[in-house]
């Protein structure tokens, strides 16, 4: 597609807009009451879905409601809580470190900041990002994995590397605009837009995507592919 940097700035920001009027609710998925949860909750997600973590971080909060409690959980306990999300081992590893790294490092407070989120264990760039963007409002751009199909099939960006896409997209448009941009291509991705036959035909960007006709284009076909999230 060849396009000049003023027309794909403007493409960008009208999908941006066009997807706030198709999902004028969208936000984070996951449950959380403070940053804490949030970060405990994103951890758990890697490999599951937010319906499944919300299933079990009640019970997990309510047994280990801060982070000195979960630093002294017994390994046993804490796997058999989180164990749904699956790969429970390892994140089982990553919450014990995790917890304890923030009650050496940070008095037990999630700090606000992505270079001191990212030195924590199990703890991304992404996952530091939605930490930023959801509860603390600071503007933060979340590569996950729908992100990045959307950014490539909307053009934005042809870089796989969730990096380069940050700073890519994140150019494209104004800082505000970031962490309602997260959240109306994630959702869009989780509904629409998926991985495997997307519904282009039932797509509200479609005149704005070089990639429409990936998916069926009829429109009573395309409908049948749409659906509330599984993650």
């Amino acid at each position: 597609m060849n396009e000049s940097r003023t027309a794909l700035v403007r493409r960008a920001r009208a999908i941006h807009r066009t997807l706030g009027e198709t999902y004028p609710d969208a936000h984070c998925e996951l449950d959380y009451l403070d940053p804490w949860q949030l970060l405990v909750a994103t951890v758990l997600s890697a490999q599951s879905t937010d319906r499944r973590v919300n299933t079990v971080t009640p019970a997990l909060f309510a047994r280990f409601p801060d982070p000195d409690a979960l630093a002294g959980a017994d390994r046993s306990e804490l796997e058999e809580l989180i164990k749904p999300t699956g790969f429970f081992r390892a994140k089982t590893d990553s919450l014990l470190r995790l917890s304890a790294a923030l009650i050496a490092d940070f008095g037990g407070e999630v700090p606000a900041k992505v270079e001191q989120l990212v030195k924590l264990p199990g703890v991304g760039r992404k996952t530091a990002n939605v930490v930023l963007s959801d509860a603390f409002g600071v503007p933060a751009i979340t590569t996950d994995t729908h992100f990045i199909r959307l950014s490539r099939r909307f053009g934005w960006t042809q870089s796989s590397d969730p990096a380069a896409i940050e700073a890519e997209v994140g150019e494209l448009f104004v800082r505000k605009d970031w962490n309602s941009l997260n959240h109306r291509v994630i959702w869009h991705g989780r509904r629409r837009c998926h991985a495997r036959r997307p519904a282009c035909g039932a797509c509200s960007v479609a005149n704005l995507c070089p990639s429409f006709g990936e998916g069926p284009t009829e429109a009573k076909i395309a409908e049948k592919l749409v659906r509330e999230p599984r993650g």
